[in-house]
């Protein structure tokens, strides 16, 4: 056995018709890392028949002196069930690598671990997982995966609209509320479509909240995915805003009104007067709510009459699915539910063109209790996902000197800076 150095078409020829493949471990994803900052290589294991049996894509960089950490996303492209192999290829590229001037190497294979539903319920389970993860320990890496770490490399835990049946049959099996957001969002006037221009510009407004990558970063993804990235936007059709806040405010007037009349009519039981009054507060937060849609949509009218952006998502297509990259709302437009509508359509246009599922991107994989920005989930779990939890993230030490002097360095820079 042997470790070599591919061609990036010799690794994605090989990448595509792997088990594990993803669109990270790609030429398109490598050449992407390039030009911010990283250095890539693309190594095959081959073995004793002269047969390739593995690769895997390598980001790197130079941390600390002449020493470089190296960085496998999603993993290693091989079998981790032959523990005799994978003995032998661990060994190989500690050699290979150590002599390199690596000294950490970090890998997050794309192995799913459990399928839950959107409750977190199990519904399968990777019956080699735990072997695989036993597996990596044993030839010396130190298993790192936490239940709701958002500090790791790539989300443990990820949420998929399976798209296997037509999109009003997939509307049905929504949550009530997830329903009643899209339903509320598109009757006041706000719609999603694809920008076929592919604008960053706008995007980028939307989403450079959400992380530290730079707008440069998405165009250069946009140009290195080609015709496979896609740029979603959510408008407001102020005209409709308008037309549908009145209509719905007028007719909450009336309901209000017949409510206060019911509830002076002395005929009425004290029971079911309770009951009456009780929809009369309802009604009069509908009021404010309805009234407040109205105040807003007639300035947005008058500033906007061809309508106004509200929000933004980018999308890579893969092996027949469609992964969610980014996402973002402006701020002020937040209440009226823009990322629902956008998932909304790309579920109806991923339908036709037949793709499998939707890959939301990460969740907290924590479900039996109220957690901190548990709005991550709702907005994604509530379209009857099917939740993927991966095996983790694993780092294993090529240079054990190398990597405590590192790490020491580190830790006193830290001390340092606080």
């Amino acid at each position: 056995m042997k470790i070599v150095t591919l061609k990036p078409e010799q690794f994605d020829k090989f990448a595509k018709n792997h088990r594990y493949r993803n669109y990270f471990q790609t030429s398109n994803y490598g050449s992407l890392m390039t030009k911010f900052g990283y250095n890539i290589h693309y190594l095959g294991i081959v073995s004793d028949t002269n047969k390739l049996i593995g690769a895997t894509l390598l980001l790197y960089k130079q941390v600390f002196m002449s020493n470089k950490i190296a960085y496998a996303p999603r993993g290693f492209l091989l079998n981790y069930e032959n523990i005799e192999n994978l003995e032998e290829i661990i060994k190989k590229i500690k050699q290979v690598l150590g002599k390199q001037g690596f000294m950490l190497l970090r890998i997050d294979p794309y192995i799913p671990l459990t399928i839950r539903d959107s409750n977190g319920t199990i519904m399968n389970f990777n019956n080699q997982g735990n072997a695989i993860i036993e597996n990596l320990k044993s030839v010396g890496f130190e298993y790192k995966g936490k239940v709701n770490d958002f500090s790791s490399e790539k989300p443990r835990w990820e949420s998929l609209i399976i798209l296997n049946n037509k999109p009003e049959q997939l509307f049905s099996r929504f949550d009530k509320r997830t329903r009643n957001k899209i339903r509320r969002a598109t009757n006041f006037g706000i719609d999603a479509e694809k920008d076929e221009k592919k604008d960053i510009e706008k995007l980028y407004e939307y989403i450079k909240k959400n992380n530290k990558k730079p707008k440069s970063y998405y165009k250069a993804l946009i140009e290195k995915f080609g015709d496979n990235a896609e740029v979603y936007y959510a408008k407001i059709n102020t005209e409709l805003y308008t037309v549908n806040s009145r209509r719905a405010y007028e007719s909450e007037i009336e309901n209000n009104n017949s409510l206060s009349n019911l509830i002076q009519d002395v005929s009425i039981d004290s029971k079911q007067k309770e009951i009456i009054l009780n929809k009369k507060m309802e009604s009069d937060k509908l009021l404010d709510t309805y009234k407040h849609a109205l105040v807003q949509a007639t300035n947005l009218l008058k500033e906007y009459p061809d309508g106004i952006i509200i929000g933004g998502a980018l999308v890579i297509k893969y092996d027949n699915a469609a992964f969610l990259i980014e996402e973002g709302v402006d701020p002020k437009y937040r209440n009226n539910n823009p990322e629902y509508v956008i998932k909304w359509k790309m579920i109806e246009d991923y339908t036709k063109e037949n793709l499998k599922y939707i890959n939301l991107n990460g969740i907290i994989g924590e479900f039996e209790k109220q957690i901190e920005n548990s709005s991550i989930n709702e907005k994604k779990l509530g379209f009857n996902s099917t939740i993927t939890e991966y095996i983790g993230e694993f780092d294993i030490i090529l240079n054990n000197f190398s990597y405590n002097l590192y790490k020491s360095f580190s830790k006193n820079k830290q001390k340092k800076s606080d």
